[in-house]
């Protein structure tokens, strides 16, 4: 609560009482989006979900065509089949957007904020929450995400870092300065495999994120990771988690990268472990476009995706007989559960049994003699 002894969000800070509107529908919906910010900001909730929360206010108000004090549940109708019929959105997503809707509609229809009071007054009539139980979609199963979507097999992951490697050594060879960027997206799945990343983590990796492990003195300085963008929990800042090495090839793999690779790169004067050609930090859509292009190149099924990475280290973590235990502290997952939805062992093992996929990759091989030309 403010000096003044209102509420964060409440209609008489952000009304001013006795001043007449010009125009009442836009200048009453701007004063609830404002006072809705601050009751998000007062629960310190992240700017960046704050600002998720309104553009997907907003888009309802523009596809209703209605004001907050007007919305029934058959705009929700309407709305939610339009997202699912034309454009495509997924159930979660779906489901994010109605709990965005429903969260606005209890802030403006709870007394302590004298929304309903203020449209009574202007409007002759006042908000309802309009997104129920009865037309709203229920988290019914933890796993959401598309049934094709799996890990890499053994054989397919050995066959798209083959090709990571072999892409390096083809546009070096043709004498294009691609080959830089090229080692590093192949030095960056590789990573991103060895600690089970996700996107976002992979990408804002820095220099200085390494360190070592005492009871694992043979990785030297790389023995450890830390994370420090993992998944945030809406409203919450970034979830930070220390992950171990586990396997003998990634600090080889990542001290080439940094010592004898990365220096030619345009923006080395960065902290960021990945630079890209423009700027000191490789895009999200760098590491989506080139991840397909490998994955096509390489003839692969077009199941597998960026995360595809992830799943296959917790599933070949489990497979290789490391404790579920560890697996779900290394990926950051709160419950065993979720770390159990990304694994199937059995059919993984079948299909790349005579695999072994952590071995070191080739990396600089054949290319030291280029990089020296190109210092």
């Amino acid at each position: 609560m403010g000096g003044d002894g209102l509420i964060p969000g409440s209609a008489r800070l952000h009304l001013i009482d006795g001043l007449p509107l010009l125009r009442p529908d836009e200048q009453v919906f701007e004063a609830m989006i404002k006072g809705w910010r601050n009751q998000q900001l007062a629960r310190n909730l992240s700017l960046g979900y704050i600002n998720d929360q309104e553009r997907t206010v907003r888009a309802f108000t523009r596809h209703a065509d209605a004001m907050p004090w007007q919305w029934t549940p058959q705009h929700v109708d309407e709305w939610s089949a339009d997202l699912r019929a034309v454009h495509g959105c997924v159930r979660s997503t779906l489901r994010n957007y109605r709990g965005s809707v429903r969260q606005f509609c209890d802030f403006l229809t709870n007394p302590a904020y004298g929304w309903s009071d203020e449209c009574l007054r202007h409007f002759g009539t006042h908000p309802v929450q309009v997104v129920y139980d009865w037309n709203a979609a229920t988290h019914a199963d933890e796993a959401e995400g598309e049934p094709e979507r799996r890990a890499f097999t053994k054989p397919e992951l050995e066959a798209f870092f083959d090709h990571a490697d072999e892409e390096v050594v083809r546009v070096r060879g043709k004498g294009r300065k691609g080959w830089l960027p090229a080692f590093r997206d192949s030095a960056l799945f590789k990573v991103a495999y060895a600690y089970g990343l996700r996107r976002n983590e992979t990408r804002m990796l820095d220099l200085t994120d390494f360190g070592r492990n005492p009871e694992g003195r043979e990785f030297g300085g790389y023995g450890t990771l830390l994370v420090r963008y993992g998944k945030a929990k809406k409203g919450s800042p970034p979830k930070r988690r220390s992950v171990l090495t586990v396997w003998h090839w990634t600090p080889g793999t990542i001290e080439e990268w940094i010592s004898e690779v990365r220096p030619g790169m345009r923006h080395s004067t960065s902290r960021a472990l990945w630079p890209s050609e423009r700027g000191p930090r490789i895009g999200l859509q760098r590491l989506d476009s080139r991840f397909a292009a490998y994955r096509d190149a390489a003839g692969l099924d077009p199941a597998p995706e960026f995360h595809s990475l992830r799943r296959s280290y917790i599933t070949h973590l489990i497979e290789d007989g490391h404790d579920p235990l560890f697996v779900q502290q290394q990926v950051g997952h709160d419950h065993a559960s979720t770390t159990a939805i990304y694994t199937n062992p059995r059919e993984l093992h079948q299909a790349g049994e005579s695999v072994q996929v952590t071995r070191s990759w080739r990396g600089m091989e054949g290319l030291r003699p280029y990089y020296e030309m190109a210092a």
